[in-house]
């Protein structure tokens, strides 16, 4: 199937969660990418991607403001919620609260140049009864197999799914560690979600969990649940924005392309 020809799925919200109080990058949603606040460009990647309707859900009134003046959606936030996906599930309850879209896209708000045909890709592994929530991987590069801040996905692909665009498999578990051990290929974890609305309402109602403290990785407390976390294979993997340095390579890259 050509990218082309995926099928839009008309019960599909994408909600992108910011925040300004970022440790590593203070102020990161609105640091300026090729003259524009980068969370300014993770919506416009959102709302090309077509899948339905795209909602920021910050916690500050510079961020609302430059969505609103781009002619987008987004909606402030308590600032103390303790993760990303708590910050969607609020936004979701509050715009939807008769639970019109039942299959929620969680993009994070760091992916400027993140390709609208990833989020396409998710909305279409949801569509798959059997998957609690889906996300991305690709081969790590050499370089990043021991990197901590590159997390890597334990992946079984021995099962076949019908009339699937990308090669998926499901994930056993999430690590910063190179695993798993003896490997030839180690899968680069791409940090978006495609959830299953009670999927997403269990799980931020549930405590972390204690692999999820250790690792500091949320997706631990899903598989932990018992969920089943499916995996899509593309070629290419999409780091978030996380340091300065981080920031002055996408700004490159950006405005090279831009020109």
């Amino acid at each position: 199937m050509k990218k082309s020809d995926i099928q839009q799925n008309n019960n599909v919200i994408t909600i992108i969660p910011a925040r300004m109080n970022s440790v590593r990058l203070p102020n990161k949603p609105m640091k300026i990418i090729a003259g524009k606040p980068m969370i300014v460009h993770v919506w416009k990647q959102a709302v090309a991607a077509n899948l339905g309707p795209v909602l920021v859900a910050c916690d500050n009134l510079s961020i609302l403001n430059a969505i609103e003046k781009e002619g987008g959606t987004a909606m402030l936030t308590k600032s103390n919620l303790p993760s990303g996906s708590d910050r969607v599930y609020a936004a979701l309850c509050e715009f939807d609260p008769n639970e019109t879209y039942r299959r929620v896209i969680n993009l994070q708000g760091d992916l400027p140049d993140i390709p609208p045909y990833y989020l396409s890709l998710l909305s279409n592994m949801l569509q798959k009864e059997e998957f609690d929530l889906c996300t991305l991987v690709a081969p790590c590069k050499k370089h990043e197999i021991k990197a901590p801040q590159v997390v890597k996905a334990v992946i079984s692909w021995d099962r076949e799914y019908s009339n699937s665009d990308v090669p998926i498999g499901r994930a056993h578990y999430f690590s910063r560690a190179p695993i798993p051990f003896g490997s030839d290929v180690f899968w680069h974890h791409i940090g978006l979600y495609g959830w299953r609305r009670a999927a997403l309402k269990k799980f931020v109602e549930s405590n972390p969990s204690k692999l999820e403290q250790i690792e500091n990785l949320e997706q631990l407390r899903a598989l932990e649940l018992g969920m089943v976390i499916a995996t899509g294979k593309v070629d290419l993997p999409i780091a978030g924005i996380d340091t300065k340095q981080d920031l002055i390579d996408i700004q490159k890259k950006m405005s090279s392309k831009n020109k």
